[in-house]
């Protein structure tokens, strides 16, 4: 498992600044699972509808270890910045020196507007309970909680991660779930990019926009 995990740590290290514009659009949603969670520990969520380009999830109640946010000129290089530190606080840099396996997927929230970028990995079930401290990072707790996600393909640069949020929020407006997400998010939100797969995969990639929302 650690040489796994050492493979992943060198393959986002080195090949998160290199990104390409070729991420999909997706016709109506088919639910595409990512074969990520087959091999590693995803936060569970109930599917509550899948629209024509969108899909309305429930995820439950879940810890997640975040940074601090992350001034950068780019998404890329701020999660590749938080990607080391939240790996090292896995591998037991952390006040209790427990080590945790890997997870997916890896979150970065952005803010429109504002170059500022927090990096989150989702804590593993067994370390849900009591998850260990470290200086530089918080728990972050998510109650159980509406998403809409927009699942495309390929490398997510931050021109793409801008232009699929728009369009995740455009392909919501042909359903009734506009109106709660506007209503508690605005017709512009924040929204969070989760990667499933190490840059060094370069095909069969599957990433998502995702835009929490209250009901």
């Amino acid at each position: 498992m650690e040489t796994g995990l050492n493979i992943l740590k060198l393959s986002l290290c080195l090949s998160l600044a290199v990104v390409g514009s070729y991420a999909q659009a997706p016709a109506p949603f088919n639910g595409f699972r990512p074969g990520t969670c087959d091999h590693y520990e995803c936060p569970t969520y109930k599917l509550v509808e899948a629209g024509y380009g969108f899909e309305i999830r429930m995820y439950d109640a879940a810890l997640w270890i975040s940074t601090s946010p992350i001034p950068a000129p780019s998404m890329t290089q701020a999660t590749k910045t938080g990607f080391r530190r939240l790996f090292s606080y896995i591998q037991g840099d952390n006040k209790s020196k427990v080590k945790m396996n890997m997870t997916a997927p890896v979150i970065t929230q952005a803010t429109p507007g504002k170059s500022v970028y927090t990096i989150s990995f989702y804590l593993p079930k067994k370390n849900q309970q009591n998850p260990p401290q470290a200086d530089d990072l918080h728990v972050q707790s998510w109650k159980p909680t509406y998403v809409a996600v927009r699942q495309i393909g390929g490398y997510v640069s931050d021109d793409v991660a801008k232009k699929e949020a728009v369009a995740l929020m455009e392909s919501l407006r042909s359903s009734d779930w506009i109106l709660p997400v506007e209503k508690s998010k605005g017709k512009s939100p924040a929204y969070i990019v989760a990667d499933y797969n190490p840059p060094s995969q370069t095909t069969a990639r599957v990433n998502e926009i995702m835009v929490p929302f209250n009901m």
